[in-house]
């Protein structure tokens, strides 16, 4: 697959499977913007995630996988939502995510970002959110299907809200075993 990436423009399909619920319907176009072929002809990757497909026909699966797609957009939402008040709220949530678990890992508060969303509209905005998730791919996946920047930033809220009362319970725990020690 990556000898004809390299041969044509960098893009290709990701799609998440697992056992359980096999192959996923929606995925997202990853772009290659940096890559390093190894001795052993692997290669080193680094991948920019573009627009959103919905697949609509495998066509083949070996030696890669490749399907007939059409491409997804946001619809607009069907409640009037204040989206930057929704994003503005989802990036205090991060930071204070953030913060809190620097403190948790003894990490300096310089590493905080003032601004995390960088200008970011909206709708990229709630798909770079999503993209922090890691190790939680089944949520990513769901925020990747989500048609409505709305209901994505609405549910990235209330995930980073459950994180953030993890954390704080996390942190008083810590605190309590430490002042013990001293």
């Amino acid at each position: 697959m990556m000898h004809t990436l390299l041969q044509t423009d960098l893009r290709f399909g990701v799609i998440f499977t697992d056992r359980a619920t096999g192959l996923a319907e929606v995925g997202c176009v990853g772009e290659v913007v940096k890559h390093e072929r190894l001795v052993d002809d692997r290669f080193f990757l680094i991948c920019k995630g573009q627009e959103r497909f919905r697949i609509i026909n495998v066509v083949r699966t070996k030696p890669y996988l490749v399907a007939q797609v059409e491409w997804l957009e946001d619809r607009p939402s069907d409640e009037q939502e204040d989206l930057e008040a929704l994003a503005s709220e989802v990036e205090r949530y991060m930071k204070d995510v953030i913060r809190l678990s620097n403190r948790i890992n003894k990490k300096t508060e310089k590493e905080t970002p003032e601004d995390l969303r960088k200008n970011l509209f909206p709708t990229p905005f709630s798909f770079w959110v999503g993209s922090t998730f890691e190790g939680a791919p089944a949520e990513q996946q769901a925020l990747l299907e989500l048609e409505d920047t709305a209901l994505r930033l609405k549910r990235e809220r209330e995930t980073l809200r459950n994180t953030l009362n993890y954390l704080t319970a996390a942190a008083a725990v810590k605190d309590v075993f430490s002042s013990n020690e001293s």
